[in-house]
């Protein structure tokens, strides 16, 4: 029978291992303890134990390169323990060829698990006969290692899953359920930090629709047992050549297919996930759109506008990433139209934190879209229910107003003074006080803004782009343009051309 150390700082932690080696009736000859490398290395040269359970977090510098050697040199199974969930830890377990990592705390039933499970490998080595152990002889133990480091895993016709639960704190369960499911082909189960890998045999063969069902059977078990929502990804690749790290890095990719499908769902990749790229910033005239429902308070309208441009039924799929990006400059909109209507109260700062935070990590889109919906008609009905309490802000006043007619030639400081119930003078300063500059200086910015889309955009003349961006000359125009983007109307069209 095999020997076991166990090597932990706590005392506590050793005593409760060693303990339930003893009460479980695992089958190790000899458990052996060690608080200290120096105890480390004394039991590893001295005994020889075929399997360590190691503290990652008690390996100092000093002690690194010795214990990777004596591994090396006596080739136990090692399990490692941290209280760190970092990428530095893993890769040290990846280093060491660790065959799991515990993230304390550990149940104490995994624990027995696995603990049985790697004596009965190591006994099951002991009885083999001379020559039978040869490295030819034995299929690969697939770990962590193959998963992480290109180059390393076999190639071969090895089947991927990966299953991620909403609440990644509950992947034990989800691990207790994969370990006692009576799988035709039984996988290797490598939890990692966001999901559970399963590695199935080269020899399981089923055709796509197969691995379909059985995914979906595999939902129906676990949601007889659990109420946690599940999401499965199998990279089911015909492809022979690619490597498990390559199923593995695409089936990663897969999971952030959920984004749109949500929890409860299967998703069969064969290959990269072929992402749809889009400009995630609102242009100017939907920043203009947005206001002008916000201002009107038009529900229905903001919810068909959402429901058109977030909805997605086919691949491919916007990326998420630029998704969310697109999702906070909506919400940079509704910010704006909160503090034009003095809609600042505690309660709905707070609430717009919570928006925020669900755009930038919330798992599914529909859910986001809902939440922005819902704090939408928090704050339309805030507003319907102060009435005239609620004083606009004169400089967002005076903005939206510009932004609607700056293309107006005859447009004048005393035409938006007007508009907002203030005198020139006093709008003036204010207007430069808030704005950083002054009245004329962004109403040329707006027009200089619109002239260079036009001359992006479309074939117009000059002359033309000068009077639709509101200049009257088209010598005055051109010599506004480069002085304030650099070149003048005609380079930057060639440009373009070139």
């Amino acid at each position: 029978m095999p020997g076991i150390l166990i090597a932990d700082r706590d005392a506590t932690e050793r005593a409760g291992i060693s303990w339930l080696v003893a009460s479980c009736a695992i089958p190790y000859d000899q458990v052996h303890t060690a608080g200290t490398m120096a105890e480390v290395f004394q039991v590893m040269e001295a005994h020889l134990p075929q399997v360590v359970c190691m503290e990652l977090d008690m390996i100092d510098k000093a002690h690194w390169e010795r214990f990777k050697l004596l591994v090396a040199q006596y080739r136990p199974i090692v399990l490692v323990t941290t209280s760190e969930a970092t990428f530095e830890r893993a890769m040290q377990g990846i280093e060491l060829s660790a065959r799991d990592l515990w993230l304390k705390p550990q149940t104490p039933e995994y624990i027995r698990r696995v603990l049985t499970r790697c004596c009965q490998e190591r006994s099951g080595d002991e009885r083999l006969e001379p020559g039978a152990g040869s490295v030819q002889g034995l299929r690969k133990e697939i770990s962590y290692l193959d998963l992480f480091l290109p180059g390393s895993s076999p190639v071969g016709q090895q089947k991927v899953m990966l299953a991620q639960l909403e609440d990644a704190r509950r992947h034990s369960e989800l691990l207790d359920f994969f370990s006692g499911y009576p799988f035709r082909d039984k996988p290797v189960l490598l939890p990692t930090k966001d999901a559970i890998a399963a590695v199935f045999p080269a020899d399981a063969t089923l055709s796509w629709s197969q691995w379909h069902q059985f995914g979906k059977r595999l939902l129906m078990d676990w949601e007889a047992s659990s109420d946690a929502p599940l999401f499965l990804v199998i990279h089911d690749a015909e492809d022979s050549e690619q490597s498990l790290q390559q199923k593995y890095e695409q089936a990663s990719q897969a999971l952030h297919l959920r984004f749109f499908k949500g929890y409860r769902q299967v998703s069969m990749v064969e290959g990269s996930v072929n992402w749809l790229m889009i400009d995630p910033f609102l242009t100017p005239a939907e920043q203009r759109t947005w206001i002008d429902m916000l201002h009107s308070g038009n529900r229905e309208q903001l919810k068909q506008w959402l429901y058109a441009h977030f909805f997605y039924k086919d691949e491919p799929y916007p990326e998420p990433g630029l998704l969310r990006i697109r999702l906070t400059s909506i919400l940079a909109q509704v910010r704006r139209y909160m503090k034009s209507h003095g809609l600042d109260s505690a309660l709905l700062e707070e609430a717009y934190h919570r928006v925020f935070e669900t755009i930038l990590y919330a798992p599914i889109l529909y859910r986001i879209v809902t939440e922005l919906l819902l704090f939408i008609n928090e704050l339309l009905d805030t507003f319907n229910n102060r009435g005239d309490e609620i004083k606009a802000d004169v400089i967002e006043q005076a903005l939206r107003y510009m932004e609607g007619r700056y293309t107006d030639p005859a447009l004048r400081l005393e035409d938006v003074a007007r508009h907002v119930d203030r005198s020139p003078a006093y709008f003036s300063t204010l207007f430069a006080q808030k704005q950083g500059s002054s009245f004329r200086q962004i109403l040329t910015a707006m027009r200089v803004k619109e002239a260079q889309r036009l001359l992006l955009e479309t074939a117009l003349p000059v002359q033309e782009v000068a009077e639709r961006s509101g200049f009257v000359n088209a010598n005055y125009f051109s010599k506004i343009f480069k002085e304030k983007t650099g070149t003048t109307p005609r380079l930057l069209r060639n440009q373009k051309k070139r």
